[in-house]
């Protein structure tokens, strides 16, 4: 009876029909790491996009950019953006529709972190809860308020241009955006005190 209830109250609230405490680790495909666009001309097709049409990105295209991102590319696990002193600081949430996960760059995976659907809340643009998907790049400081923003921000600007150079050259789009109400979307991700949001980056394909 009671498992009854539970699915009607989650029709009427239009929510996932999985519990928050069920939601499983998503594996992702090998990343291809090999063909893609010519630098050059990826940088010169990189621009910003803020229009997005629905479309989910497939399994095979989102492992793909996630390793672009942050991933890990050489066999002593450092990664495809720098960080200072290989502190690897940087975490790589991922917003989609069926609910928050983590990018799990060891085991090539997204790590569940939350049911619910917070895209909208990762910015206050209307595309942001529309495109497929919205990054928020977070920094895990040693301690609370003893963080090195110049760092953390650098770090994000590498993470988020992999992004961008790798959607141009897979045809996505996408934008990075300062624009973040931080304590309000720190608060729905459920993050300790020594994680700090620093950007967020919505992607997908553009609107038709």
């Amino acid at each position: 009876m009671k498992t009854m209830q539970s699915l009607f109250a989650c029709l009427l609230l239009g929510a996932s029909l999985v519990p928050a405490q069920e939601l499983k680790p998503i594996p992702l495909p090998k990343a291809q790491t090999e063909g893609g666009m010519p630098l050059m001309q990826a940088l010169k097709e990189r621009k910003s996009g803020r229009e997005f049409g629905p479309e989910k990105l497939p399994p095979q295209v989102l492992s793909d950019l996630l390793w672009a991102a942050w991933g890990i590319n050489r066999a002593d696990g450092k990664r495809t953006a720098p960080s200072a002193n290989n502190r690897q600081q940087m975490e790589v949430y991922v917003a989609l529709a069926e609910g928050l996960y983590v990018y799990n760059a060891k085991a090539q995976q997204l790590d569940p972190v939350a049911r619910e659907d917070l895209r909208a809340a990762t910015g206050g643009q209307p595309f942001v809860g529309q495109a497929a998907l919205d990054l928020v790049y977070v920094a895990r400081q040693a301690k609370p308020g003893q963080g090195d923003d110049s760092s953390a921000f650098a770090e994000t600007g590498f993470i988020a241009q992999n992004v961008y150079l790798y959607c141009a050259s897979a045809g996505l789009a996408t934008v990075v955006r300062g624009s973040v109400d931080r304590a309000a979307l720190a608060k729905a991700m459920k993050l300790l005190p020594e994680q700090k949001i620093t950007l967020a980056q919505t992607v997908g394909y553009p609107k038709k």
